[in-house]
């Protein structure tokens, strides 16, 4: 059974990254692409009716493939035959036309289109759309505000995700819809109202269903949309009956919920563990599930911060994200990162469950500008110390012309093009002393600290919690956990594929994704079992079904690689050039939920690609 860690370089990003690739150029033989390259096999080519310059991407199993542009929407089978196409205006009876803002939700054999026509003169007008069929299941002119008017377009809507005002809730099968006095709960397939709140206002920042009490656990925010009408607004967490909208209770809360840069995901966690709420934001706080009463809070900063000061100042605008481990919970106990509101060093707590009750705190770990994982084995507590953070920016960029997404244009067409701020997502890592820090778990005084590592660190692979592999940008580690002894230290350099950025956990090798390629290592001595030839800028890692994908940005390409994860060598690959695919999978490319198809996008055109011939 082949594994794959939680240290995926895998984004679930709600924004169309720029990818400007040659549409359906596979790569093959010639191209050095890897150990060995091979070639994706093309199943078939169709084009839709319209050209899809607003959504281009497919169901998770590839039934159903769907190209929109503002007016009009084409959906193939797949077999990439055409199962239906037309004009908004005429598939709606409420003339839903000018479509700027739409997006997907996929059910079991279809799903909904939902449209949002923003009227500058007059009402705005919502429609819902069948997948399978094009029907109009339902429209509604009585949603107002859902998308800020006037001014240059913003951040919120550009993502062609859910809006911030509108939270498909996929358990209950509705949309949750925010307004200005108050929340209503529609059904998704008839727009039917279920119920409607005034006890309730703001956007959903997260949401937390419990299926066995039908409740909804949910934290509000204030959305961009909706800001100048609310009048009153309060931090809530609420806990409500999903069946009739009965809030059974409300607590407020301090602190400001923040959404990241690029993605606009809220800045909040909410874990259920048995009858408590756990909430983090600004510090872990704790509720009381049947009261909504605080039981106890542990009150500290996160670390994330802008490489630029300002608004959007000299043409870059950056934040950096995934810098402090999540909770990592256990039957009795939560361990915190905490990051130091005075001198800014880091350390590890470990509270009790039930009363929050410090029971230790480690030594501070200075020189350590992020600590992203925490780990459990045995009666040892792993500390990864370093390693990667994401950074999100927006850069200002003359283009060709057109928008594209962003903030907006800004200036003239000067010099052939227009500037506009174009969204980026990328891993980075900083200097400081990485390491692995093992700690007791009984007392939390140190147990063991490898030496530093002088490049970087990738995450942990633990081995039924006696041995943990790693790696730093030159070399690939094993230590035994229970005495910090170094079983073996590799020269990774040697396989020239780049420093170490990640590593995967694969039967009985650690393969390590490297800035060029892979190189694998047998867990048990750490000698090479392979190390693929180079392939140039890779940046991100899928584990789909069971197959291994690699990708590569650099430049404004948008490159998906195929591996054979047992011996490196590529399957094959494609470039694409295309607006649409999937926002995990970047411009032009979707993939199914099995990993065993590709589809690319440009236009009209649409390929589908096999990937195990």
């Amino acid at each position: 059974m082949k594994k794959s860690t939680l240290v995926m370089m895998t984004l679930v990003l709600a924004v169309t990254l720029p990818a400007n690739a040659q549409f359906g150029k596979l790569l093959g033989k010639g191209k050095s692409a890897g150990k060995k390259s091979g070639s994706f096999a093309t199943v078939w080519e169709s084009e839709f009716d319209n050209k899809a310059t607003r959504l281009a991407l497919c169901d998770g199993d590839g039934q159903y493939i769907i190209g929109t542009d503002d007016n009009s929407a084409s959906v193939l089978n797949a077999e990439g035959k055409a199962v239906w196409s037309g004009d908004y205006k005429k598939l709606t009876t409420n003339k839903t036309n000018n479509s700027e803002y739409q997006y997907t939700i996929w059910k079991d054999k279809g799903g909904y289109l939902f449209l949002f026509d923003r009227r500058s003169m007059g009402t705005d007008r919502v429609a819902v759309l069948d997948l399978a069929t094009g029907k109009e299941l339902w429209n509604s002119e009585l949603y107002q505000d859902l998308i800020p008017k006037g001014g240059a377009k913003t951040e919120e809507g550009t993502d062609q995700g859910e809006l911030e005002t509108v939270k498909y809730i996929d358990e209950l099968d509705a949309f949750l819809i925010s307004q200005r006095n108050s929340v209503i709960l529609v059904k998704a397939n008839t727009g039917e109202k279920i119920w409607e709140t005034n006890r309730f206002k703001g956007g959903v920042g997260k949401y937390v269903y419990d299926a066995k009490r039908n409740e909804i656990i949910m934290v509000n925010f204030k959305p961009t949309a909706l800001g100048a009408l609310f009048s009153g607004f309060k931090n809530q967490l609420v806990r409500i009956n999903a069946a009739n909208g009965e809030v059974l209770w409300d607590a407020t809360f301090l602190g400001t919920i923040e959404k990241e840069l690029v993605t606009r995901r809220a800045i909040i966690d909410l874990w259920i563990k048995g009858d408590k709420i756990f909430m983090y934001l600004d510090g872990m706080n704790v509720y009381d599930y049947n009261t909504g009463q605080k039981i106890w809070n542990v009150n500290y900063e996160n670390d994330m911060a802008g490489a630029n000061g300002g608004l959007f100042s000299g043409g870059k605008r950056s934040k950096i994200y995934r810098t402090i481990a999540d909770p990592l919970f256990t039957d009795d106990a939560v361990y915190i990162v905490i990051l130091g509101t005075r001198d800014r060093t880091k350390y590890v707590e470990k509270h009790d469950l039930n009363s929050g009750k410090l029971i230790w705190a480690s030594e501070k770990i200075t020189g350590a500008f992020c600590m992203p994982n925490i780990y459990k084995a045995g009666d040892k507590i792993l500390v990864q110390v370093g390693g990667k953070v994401q950074v999100q920016e927006y850069r200002l960029e003359e283009t060709s012309g057109g928008v594209a997404g962003g903030l907006g244009a800004l200036g003239g067409f000067g010099g052939g093009g227009m500037k506009q701020w174009v969204p980026y997502i990328y891993w980075d890592y900083k200097a400081q002393k990485n390491s692995v820090l093992c700690l007791d778990d009984k007392t939390g005084t140190t147990a063991w600290r490898s030496e530093k590592f002088d490049k970087r660190i990738t995450d942990l692979i633990l081995e039924d919690n006696r041995t943990v592999f790693v790696g730093d940008g030159d070399e690939f580690y094993s230590y035994d956990i229970a005495s910090g002894k170094q079983l073996y230290d590799v020269k990774h350099n040697d396989a020239k594929v780049g420093k170490a950025t990640d590593v995967i956990d694969f039967d009985d090798k650690v393969v390590v994704l490297s800035e060029k390629g892979l190189a694998a290592y047998n867990k048990k001595d750490g000698s090479r079992a392979y190390a693929s030839e180079k392939i140039k800028g890779v940046d991100y890692f899928y584990h789909i079904g069971d197959n291994y994908f690699l990708r590569d940005q650099r430049n404004s390409k948008n490159i998906i690689y195929g591996i054979d994860m047992t011996n490196g060598e590529t399957k094959g690959s494609v470039q694409s050039k295309g607006k649409g695919g999937s926002p995990k999978y970047g411009a032009g490319i979707d993939i199914t939920s099995d990993g065993e198809y590709i589809f690319a996008f440009k236009g009209r055109k649409v390929e589908k690609i096999k990937v195990n011939n």
